[in-house]
């Protein structure tokens, strides 16, 4: 059998609002617990619950990596947070993929015109060279990756016609 395995994961960059907002309720969390400890209100006590949980959540969602699996002529994409949970996002058929290519590429151009559903699945950072690529999948979605080398030799060695690398 000729099966293709190749593995990439990508860490996608948390935004400044989003530690500052965990920080934020970390430090509530602990004011309002303090002022529960010296006062004894029970609404107190539950605000400080709700801050704690926010804050939990907030670490939750703060570190995200998004991993690209490709076997054998299909992507997989997960999203793992904070390193410990795992959830499956989906799974792409290359066979249903219309092209692959740069963010910036002029080969995109008659694509960009569409009213389709964008899914960022990549680092979001902007690179010179760009590293990010988008992909137009099934008319339907477009998907922005952040793809290795190895993983776009594997997708190009299925769809020659359909990847480009400007």
């Amino acid at each position: 059998m000729n099966e293709t395995y190749v593995e990439c994961l990508v860490k996608r960059k948390s935004s400044i609002m989003m530690k500052l907002f965990k920080y934020l309720s970390i430090m509530l969390a602990v004011c309002f617990l303090f002022l529960w400890v010296m006062g004894l209100r029970v609404v107190i006590m539950a605000i400080a619950i709700v801050f704690a949980a926010l804050a939990y959540l907030l670490n939750l969602y703060g570190e995200i990596e998004y991993e690209y699996l490709y076997v054998d002529k299909e992507l997989v994409i997960d999203r793992i947070m904070n390193r410990s949970r795992r959830k499956r996002i989906g799974t792409f058929d290359i066979g249903r993929m219309e092209i692959l290519a740069p963010l910036k590429s002029h080969a995109l151009d008659s694509y960009r015109s569409r009213a389709v559903k964008a899914l960022d699945y990549s680092s979001r950072k902007e690179q010179q060279p760009e590293v990010r690529y988008a992909m137009f999948y099934d008319g339907k979605s477009q998907l922005i990756l952040e793809p290795s080398p190895e993983l776009l030799k594997a997708i190009r060695s299925v769809a020659p016609r359909k990847v480009f690398s400007d």
